[in-house]
């Protein structure tokens, strides 16, 4: 009781208290007795510690199954389908685009309920009035968490989801932890600022520690506020149980921003970024924003260090952040920028200005850094989707050591089947004569199960591709990719691969950013994509782009590819408009 009459003045408790006249059961003096149990105890289920070591992250991770156009997932993993003209990596080919993670998502999602038609009423009730609701209901049963999240959805007042507190309080003598959360879910939403500051004294008191949904929402709703230092105070506590996430980190600079403290701002995004934690695009919008009114050299080079971020992690900015970009350098005093929106040509040559881009092409030096981490990262690793021995990649290096450097390293049962309606021998002996016929040096990569006859492979088939390409059959369950890129890489900058294979998994086993960046890029500039095949009449590879889709400059001028907003985008595909500036 004591604790109780220490936090007499919370703007939560006092609300409750004046809605007295709605509940005749609920007296005033019963009030510190219900809501100082709410505070002080710790013995019921509702109110145990939570193990710091325990901390679980309120917000599930949600599984997407990506849907590729065209492109099918076979058993063994691999990306088939039926050609059709399309492009691998321009955006707009697929129709995933990453969103940037809301505190609030979760919170907004039902319960699963056969009875999801509840209303949330427009007027706080009485403890009756809401204990004939919860009849009508069918039972207690998750009515109060149900009712919390529509109130959640349709912005009910915040009278309203005290009165149903209230009528918890009246009935259990305790409010439980996960409808506490989501009452304050509802707060943040509204903005209800000392009402959030108020329910993180209550939450704090009575539980040693939160789990991470709660502590993101006491993020998000004090780091906008006169209490943002408080939101600092609550990122340390996270920090000593796990890594904060992008959406932590992000709330609290731009709180920092908001009050003006530019050096702290700044501070914490390096930190988020050393911990490879790629910031939400309106985390790096809130720096530019406030760049449009801060007139200072160290400022602008620090913004052109964000720039350079994006160039680096390969990050595009939506249409926003872009214009946000835009209203900046053009309030630069005394530079003359001016922004236009294009896309490039073919060839690279930007319509705007007329320079051309950057190459597709890796430089030696990095062509040489991307080898080697892919032979130790990927080939010599342990690659956890690679299915092969060492024995049989000594005995694929010696093979391929042994000839020439290759033109053209053909991934055979990937392209072989990539329409169901063919026959895979005969699409595959297409594929290589149509490529043999531009007297290039060709490799096929195939599995022993293609030397015997059946039905899908022509023994004849097989007979005239050997005169026309060098072949290398592996085990039946060996994972092809990891000699595909040996093969290419070992062959030199002006090998190609054909495959529509994604190779995603084999980037993700790169160590660095950088490293995951060449390797895109040098992907982007070498894979060959079947998009067009009918038997003996039409084949048809994608157009391979001679220029790298990164922030760049020259000096006088800047190009930011950025995301269409009609458009969406999955993580392999590029933004196919831009963003070019000039300094007149």
């Amino acid at each position: 009781m004591a604790l109780f009459c220490q936090k007499s003045n919370c703007a939560l408790l006092t609300s409750l208290k004046s809605y007295q006249m709605f509940y005749p059961v609920l007296h005033l003096r019963r009030l510190p007795t219900v809501f100082g149990y709410l505070i002080c105890t710790s013995s019921s289920r509702s109110a145990k510690p939570v193990d710091p070591k325990a901390i679980y992250n309120g917000t599930p991770k949600i599984k997407y199954r990506e849907k590729e156009d065209g492109i099918r997932q076979s058993r063994a993993g691999k990306d088939y389908s039926s050609p059709r003209p399309f492009n691998l990596f321009a955006a707009g080919a697929s129709k995933r685009r990453s969103v940037a993670q809301d505190p609030l998502t979760d919170l907004k999602k039902p319960i699963a309920s056969k009875k999801m038609t509840l209303c949330p009423p427009e007027k706080p009730l009485s403890v009756e009035e809401w204990g004939k609701m919860i009849g009508e209901f069918g039972g207690t049963k998750k009515f109060e968490e149900l009712m919390m999240e529509q109130m959640i959805i349709r912005c009910s007042p915040i009278d309203v989801a005290k009165s149903l507190l209230v009528a918890v309080a009246n009935r259990e003598g305790d409010i439980g932890y996960g409808l506490l959360v989501k009452y304050l879910a509802l707060c943040v939403s509204q903005r209800e600022v000392e009402e959030i500051y108020e329910i993180q004294d209550i939450m704090k008191t009575r539980f040693k520690v939160l789990e991470t949904t709660a502590y993101g929402l006491l993020i998000s709703g004090l780091s906008s506020s006169q209490h943002w230092r408080e939101a600092l105070s609550l990122l340390e506590e996270i920090k000593k149980v796990m890594t904060p996430s992008k959406r932590n980190y992000g709330d609290c600079i731009k709180g920092a921003l908001i009050n003006q403290d530019i050096n702290l701002a700044c501070e914490l995004f390096y930190e988020m970024v050393a911990k490879d934690l790629i910031p939400n695009l309106d985390t790096i919008q809130a720096f530019f924003d406030v760049g449009k009114n801060v007139k200072d050299d160290q400022w602008k080079t620090k913004l052109i260090h964000v720039l350079f971020y994006l160039r680096d992690n390969q990050v595009y900015p939506g249409e926003v952040l872009m214009q946000s970009i835009n209203q900046w350098f053009e309030s630069l005093p005394g530079e003359n920028w001016k922004g236009n929106l294009t896309s490039m040509k073919n060839s690279g040559q930007c319509p705007s200005c007329n320079q051309y881009l950057e190459s597709i092409n890796l430089s030696p030096e990095e062509y040489n850094i991307l080898k080697e981490k892919i032979i130790k990262n990927v080939i010599q690793g342990t690659d956890t989707f690679r299915k092969t021995t060492p024995q049989e990649l000594e005995e694929f290096q010696t093979f391929v050591n042994a000839r020439p450097p290759f033109d053209v390293v053909i991934d055979g049962l990937n392209v072989a089947r990539v329409s169901y309606k063919h026959n895979p021998s005969q699409t595959l002996l297409d594929v290589v004569l149509h490529l043999a016929h531009q007297n290039l040096r060709l490799l096929v990569l195939g599995r022993k199960h293609m030397l015997k006859r059946s039905h899908h492979w022509n023994p004849k088939n097989i007979a005239i591709m050997k005169k026309k390409a060098d072949f290398f059959f592996t085990e039946n369950v060996s994972e092809d990719d990891p000699f595909l890129l040996y093969a290419t890489l070992h062959s030199g900058s002006h090998c190609r691969f054909v495959t529509r294979d994604l190779l995603r998994d084999h980037k993700a086993c790169l160590p660095d950013s950088l490293t995951r960046r060449l390797f895109f890029k040098w992907q982007r500039g070498h894979q060959m994509v079947l998009s067009e095949y009918a038997p003996g009449k039409r084949i048809k590879f994608e157009h391979v782009q001679n220029y790298d889709t990164v922030v760049q400059t020259t000096g006088s001028t800047w190009h930011i590819p950025y995301d269409d907003s009609l458009l969406e985008r999955s993580s392999y595909e590029v933004p196919t408009k831009w963003l070019c500036l000039q300094q007149k």
